[in-house]
């Protein structure tokens, strides 16, 4: 499922939405439905739209696997989207091809999880998630600024990111730079600076790279 602006809904569907990405099923009264696999969601939010917006509740930021910053587009391809929009009439002009069968995905998930993870990155990961919680342990230089670190759930899917890297490479063995690449998007969204962070102008981007810059592999 595609959210778009996710932050435009109220509250009660946003609530709504955490059944069925965290356990795939809905319930509606006594009955509970399950969803059809694979099943994941992705949202859109437009972060300098505030009016008419809705604040996500960090339960449901939480089970984003990823948290991805789009950029303007680059000027030649931009260039086509004007093209492209010049010629669209109505939605039945959209030519969206598969590329892939709902099996296919499954397959690869299966795949993912076969990939292995060593001792010594399961213990990378974790002192990766720690770093965020206790910051003073590892001397980060912006200990003074992390309101809360990230969960649980951010050790579950920077190896579950990882796995998915390393069979992207062609490999069936997690490495340290697996972890490194897909880091910023598991953590960016689960990291809270306080308000002095804030006021101070740090960016989550800044913890996350002085963590990685601290952490070494055992």
């Amino acid at each position: 499922i595609l959210a778009d602006e996710i932050n435009r809904a109220p509250p009660k569907v946003q609530s709504a939405m955490l059944e069925a990405m965290q356990e795939h099923k809905v319930s509606i009264g006594d009955e509970t439905f399950h969803l059809p696999e694979p099943f994941f969601t992705m949202a859109t939010q437009n972060p300098t739209e505030q009016g008419g917006t809705y604040p996500l509740p960090e339960a449901q930021i939480d089970r984003f696997l990823f948290k991805i910053y789009l950029d303007y587009p680059k000027k030649k391809n931009e260039a086509k989207i004007i093209d492209m929009n010049a010629n669209i009439m109505d939605d039945e002009d959209f030519d969206v091809n598969a590329v892939v069968t709902a099996q296919e995905v499954k397959n690869l998930q299966e795949f993912a999880k076969q990939v292995t993870v060593r001792p010594e990155i399961k213990e990378y990961i974790v002192d990766l998630v720690d770093a965020s919680r206790n910051p003073g342990d590892y001397g980060l230089e912006y200990e003074d600024y992390i309101e809360w670190g990230c969960t649980p759930r951010a050790s579950i899917n920077l190896a579950l990111a990882g796995r998915a890297h390393a069979l992207y490479e062609n490999r069936h063995y997690v490495t340290p730079e697996d972890i490194r690449t897909v880091i910023d998007e598991v953590f960016i969204h689960r990291i809270m600076l306080n308000y002095e962070g804030e006021a101070k102008g740090i960016e989550v981007q800044d913890v996350i790279d002085n963590i990685v810059k601290r952490v070494p592999v055992r």
